[in-house]
């Protein structure tokens, strides 16, 4: 479990003024990663750190070989075209590379002049998925969403019974997932207008977005070794925002016995960037349940994770749509949740999905499933905000909407913030519904 050290220091700053602007979120105690290219070339996409508005080129750092150690062997690693080499590696290497890169942004390094040719503007550079996601899971950790959701169909038992003892999830495509994505609606069955029915076919009318968080595994474990509660952390590189889209209507005919297919397959949207779990160690929190709630099997049970294994993430969903553009109107925001809310913490997902010696790679994303609060409007998708379509909701500038239509743009953003600690932003995952094929 990361621990706080020199990289947390509130006080420091960064040469770079930009950085030290507590609107943008990438601080010098901040320093997430993304694989990035210039805007419009057809150059090598390569590792960055963010600082303030601009993007560290790891890759040309590496050439200039200016580091020792451990985090001489880090940055070596950053010369991929993407994250995965460097989350191999291990947390000591990554904490060693950390330590390096802040040293070297901060006021009065030695090193400015060096590194400010290798410095990119972020809004210059176009990016890509920050590593190469062999395997996705998605997870379903909100006891909030999942009581929300399944009140609506079980208004007298909206949870099944397994929910309180064991961490909900299922196997997802890894190849739909982007950054900056622009979809096209998917298509697939309904289901019948009446029983024994033929079922529908067509562009899906019940389009949602999900807020989620993703997590990125970094060192992974041999087939057949599980990951011990206490040891679950080490093998996560990070976080990142996550849209799991989802096709309400095609999910409700197709879901049942296996779960969902076309209806999540289609899309899911991620921030370019990854926020390292020692850049969050200032922002833990207690794991706790309720009074009443059972407590976790022992395997899903630790001091460690009981006394600090939650994290304290400002979650939010904006929309967009063709005509507020048109209008410049801004985007409405639809709700503010946060992840220190989830019902499971992110070393019982790793720990729950090994248990059995499923093996883990670099790369690998977890996704937390959609992150509600326990208020109406700390929902984390339309579904919930509509009551399942049943209550519209209206926009600043006039619209109506109780599912996405074409034209839409989701932006979810995250962020970490307390007094007397600059913010942390995890950037945004923004993805728009272009029409139906």
């Amino acid at each position: 479990m990361s621990v706080l050290n020199e990289t947390h220091d509130p006080a420091l700053r960064s040469w770079l003024a930009s950085a030290n602007d507590d609107a943008r979120g990438f601080p010098v105690q901040n320093l997430p990663y993304c694989v990035f290219r210039p805007a419009s070339s057809q150059e090598a996409w390569r590792p960055g750190a963010g600082i303030g508005d601009r993007i560290l080129d790891l890759a040309a750092l590496a050439r200039t070989q200016p580091f020792s150690g451990e985090a001489a062997r880090a940055l070596a690693a950053c010369q991929d075209s993407g994250l995965n080499t460097l989350m191999a590696l291990g947390p000591a290497c990554w904490s060693a590379l950390r330590l390096a890169l802040s040293r070297a942004l901060r006021e009065g390094s030695p090193m400015q002049q060096a590194i400010e040719p290798l410095l990119v503007a972020q809004a210059e550079a176009e990016f890509s998925v920050p590593a190469r996601i062999g395997d996705y899971t998605d997870f379903y950790i909100s006891l909030h969403h999942a009581t929300a959701v399944g009140r609506q169909f079980r208004p007298d038992n909206p949870l099944l019974p397994n929910y309180k003892w064991v961490p909900i999830g299922y196997h997802g495509r890894a190849s739909s997932i982007g950054v900056a994505q622009q979809f096209h609606r998917p298509v697939g069955q309904t289901r019948p207008a009446q029983e024994g029915g033929t079922p529908g076919f067509g562009p899906c009318a019940r389009l949602d977005y999900e807020v989620e968080l993703g997590v990125f595994i970094g060192t992974g474990n041999p087939l057949g070794r599980r990951i011990g509660l206490e040891d679950a952390e080490a093998h996560v590189f990070g976080l990142t925002v996550l849209n799991d889209w989802s096709a309400r209507d095609l999910q409700a005919w197709e879901y049942q016995p296996l779960g969902p297919f076309l209806s999540k397959n289609f899309a899911s949207t991620i921030s370019p960037w990854i926020v390292t779990l020692e850049a969050l160690a200032p922002f833990r929190a207690p794991f706790q349940r309720a009074a009443g709630e059972p407590m976790p099997l022992p395997y899903l049970s630790g001091a460690q994770n009981s006394a600090a294994g939650a994290f304290d993430v400002r979650l939010q969903a904006t929309l967009s749509t063709a005509q507020s553009r048109g209008q410049g109107e801004a985007a409405a925001t639809l709700s503010r949740s946060n992840f220190r809310d989830a019902y499971w913490s992110v070393g019982q997902l790793v720990t729950h999905h090994t248990v059995n010696g499923c093996n883990l790679q670099p790369g690998d994303l977890l996704g937390t499933g959609t992150l509600s609060g326990p208020e109406p409007d700390q929902a984390g998708s339309l579904l919930e905000l509509t009551q399942g379509g049943k209550t519209p909701l209206t926009l600043p500038w006039g619209e109506t909407r109780t599912f996405l239509q074409d034209g839409d743009e989701v932006s979810l953003g995250a962020e970490c913030v307390k007094p007397g600690y600059p913010r942390l932003s995890f950037g945004a995952a923004v993805g728009r519904v272009l029409p139906a094929l």
